[in-house]
């Protein structure tokens, strides 16, 4: 088989194809004499990749949507950019995380785009505040506001990084901390942007890293900066979408979260105490004479607190119909809404005093329009507000501050919506988007109805490589001794893995007691096995040193569910304390679920039973990640058995061997050893 011409491949790449007939090109790249074979070490062609590729190049070329599944193993990376670099036009590639999209920047795509001889440009852009902001660097450097020895170490570090970097991007400075409190002092956001009238503009790295986006032919986004831009105009995806033949969408189960996040509205009394803050000092520094700002600032600041202090509870999550008509809430609402309006009469006195002072009154004016519009949606007639208008509003309180929340019912309508006018191929991929190859559940998420979805098998063998263990006589997941039941029922398996285990927990409470107990039980039996737990180092450290120690147990929570990539020995046993149901007191969960059942659907059924699916595949594929890896999931919900629905749930699962008894689970790391002599020596 020959390959297709180097010069064949720059033709194509140049624009977006008439026809999807690239299945040979396809089948010459992937395959054993293709280009990709020879130029990638360890490339491994699989059918499925193949197959996927080619859906994909179909969709590209003929200006279509298409929902890709693929499960675990099957390459996807490589088979959504091999047609995105050849013929994909100018392609926006949209991942889940900040971590993909520099993985997918500075290895994937130079490595796919090398082994073509692609002529494709590439640009990198991220949230304004990963760049390093020239104005508000050198303010920090003159005020000298930091108190502690570190952030002043960190400080200096980011002054000498900014006269040697290209980008000014912060996740090239590794040795300053990404959650360093410094940070948000030599960063803009929306607010803080003096735009073109920063005295810096011409060397602002974020204007830098918009204009090269708008000459590469594929710009690496993520997710938060996608819907961010479709909602608030202020990421520069918003002047690249018009002229995109492409979109791809990788980790694309979770778009319905994000896009609801950035379709809805929220505002806080944090926001306005920030806003006090800046008033105070730039009052101060410019307009000493004009107002006596001490005391305009207070009026507000105290409005605020006492907005927060209407809920005692250190946590609230509240839908606004299920706050009590006599709650103090409404009427601290008013106070600040009144207290604001007079910030912002004071502000408009001396706005052209100063750059900095205008762009506080333009902050509080904000913030005062997004307080009223949250109140008056109280009041909305239902009868008159359109599907794409519907939201919930909610309250949120944490120790010390208060989050107003409108969300949308349904992204649905508004994503159909951003999805018009232009025509071009939308592509979203994920491991993790169908319940039993069924697409309904994510495609009425997203809008995506009568859309094309494909699936493509993972190529492990999970029958040989892995085992579902379901242990028997666990109590109910609500009873008070759950999560020590678990424990108990979990011990013996940790014991016969030798550690080299994931516990991966629904709640921050299961997370803890399962650290408490854990440790306690490894020292009472002597056990070797170092305790890794969420939230005593950042998730990447966690994982580096979970790899490097062999023998380890993490325990974690949501953020270890997905997007963890531990291949080999190190992990060969993942255990989930219970079903990832979402809690049934979430306001919008609960208003989505009386919506449903207004339209006579079961909320259950259709809602939560297949977001629970999606969510526990996406926890149990942390097992098998490659065709040597073997290894147990034990799932310790006895509803898994108990309830009509758990055979629906395994069903939709990998297809392991399956298990009650534990001598036969723990058998399976016995098995390991034998087929493995080299651990029997150690």
């Amino acid at each position: 088989m020959t390959h297709p011409s180097t010069s064949a491949l720059t033709e194509h790449s140049a624009s977006t194809p008439e026809s999807g007939d690239h299945d040979a090109e396809i089948e010459q790249l992937f395959h054993a004499s293709g280009l990709l074979s020879q130029a990638v070490a360890g490339f491994r062609p699989r059918q499925s990749q193949t197959e996927m590729a080619k859906a994909i190049a179909a969709a590209i070329a003929s200006q279509k949507t298409l929902i890709a599944e693929a499960g675990t193993g099957t390459g996807k990376t490589f088979a959504y950019l091999v047609p995105a670099l050849l013929w994909g036009g100018k392609v926006i590639l949209s991942t889940g995380t900040k971590n993909l999209q520099d993985q997918l920047y500075l290895r994937d795509i130079p490595t796919v785009r090398k082994a073509l001889s692609a002529p494709v440009s590439v640009a990198l852009l991220k949230g304004r505040a990963n760049y390093v902001c020239h104005f508000h660097l050198e303010r920090t450097l003159q005020n000298g506001r930091l108190t502690s020895r570190e952030d002043v170490g960190y400080l200096r570090d980011i002054s000498r990084f900014v006269k040697t970097t290209s980008s000014g991007d912060k996740a090239e400075l590794a040795r300053v901390p990404e959650s360093a409190s410094v940070w948000n002092l030599v960063t803009s956001t929306r607010d803080t942007c003096m735009g073109a009238e920063c005295q810096y503009y011409q060397d602002c790295f974020v204007m830098k890293a918009r204009k090269e986006a708008q000459q590469a032919d594929v710009v690496v986004v993520n997710h938060h900066l996608f819907f961010a831009d479709v909602a608030l105009k202020d990421t520069g995806v918003a002047e690249l979408l018009p002229s995109a033949n492409t979109v791809i969408f990788d980790e694309a189960h979770q778009l319905p979260e994000t896009a609801t996040l950035f379709f809805g509205e929220t505002v806080s009394t944090s926001q306005v105490l920030e806003l006090c803050r800046d008033v105070l000092a730039e009052g101060l520094a410019h307009a000493r004479d004009g107002a006596d700002w001490p005391k305009v600032v207070s009026t507000v600041e105290r409005a605020a607190r006492d907005l927060r202090l209407a809920f005692p509870q250190d946590v609230v999550r509240l839908a606004v119909n299920q706050i009590a008509p006599s709650s103090a809430f409404f009427p601290a609402l008013e106070k600040l809404q009144d207290e604001l309006h007079g910030m912002v009469a004071v502000l408009e006195t001396q706005a052209e005093r100063a750059e900095t002072i205008e762009q506080c009154r333009a902050r509080a004016i904000e913030l005062s329009d997004k307080l009223a519009a949250w109140d008056s949606a109280q009041s909305a007639d239902p009868d008159k507000v359109t599907p794409e208008q519907e939201r919930v509003l909610w309250v949120e309180a944490f120790s010390s501050s208060l989050q107003l929340h409108r969300t949308p019912l349904s992204i649905a309508p508004i994503f159909s919506k951003q999805r018009e006018g232009t025509p071009r191929a939308w592509i979203f991929t994920s491991a993790t988007l169908a319940v039993k190859n069924d697409f309904n559940h994510y495609a009425s998420q997203m809008g995506l109805w009568n859309e094309t979805a494909q699936s493509w098998p993972s190529p492990f063998n999970y029958g040989s490589q892995g085992l579902l263990y379901v242990p028997e006589n666990l109590p109910q997941p609500n009873s008070l001794n759950y999560t020590d039941a678990v424990i108990d029922a979990a011990l013996p398996m940790i014991e016969a893995s030798g550690g080299r285990a994931f516990f991966l927990c629904t709640t921050i409470r299961a997370v803890n007691r399962a650290a408490e107990r854990l440790r306690e039980e490894f020292d009472k039996r002597k056990l070797g096995f170092p305790l890794m737990v969420q939230g005593e180092a950042g998730r990447t450290e966690l994982l580096d040193r979970f790899r490097a120690a062999g023998n380890a147990v993490l325990i974690g929570s949501q953020s270890f569910w997905e997007g963890v990539d531990v291949r080999g020995e190190a992990l060969s046993l993942v255990i989930i304390d219970k079903l990832p149901f979402s809690p049934p007191d979430d306001p919008v969960l609960a208003a989505r679920i009386d919506a449903l059942e207004r339209k006579g659907l079961n909320g259950f059924v259709h809602h939560q039973l297949p977001a629970a699916i999606i969510n526990l595949k996406q926890g149990a594929g942390r097992l098998i990640r490659d065709e040597t890896d073997r290894g147990v999931l034990m799932i310790c919900d006895p509803r898994l058995i108990s309830k009509p629905y758990g055979r629906r749930i395994w069903q939709s699962l990998p297809p392991f061997s399956r298990t009650r008894d534990v001598d036969v689970a723990t058998a399976f790391f016995h098995k390991e050893m034998q087929d493995n002599p080299t651990q029997l020596l150690e």
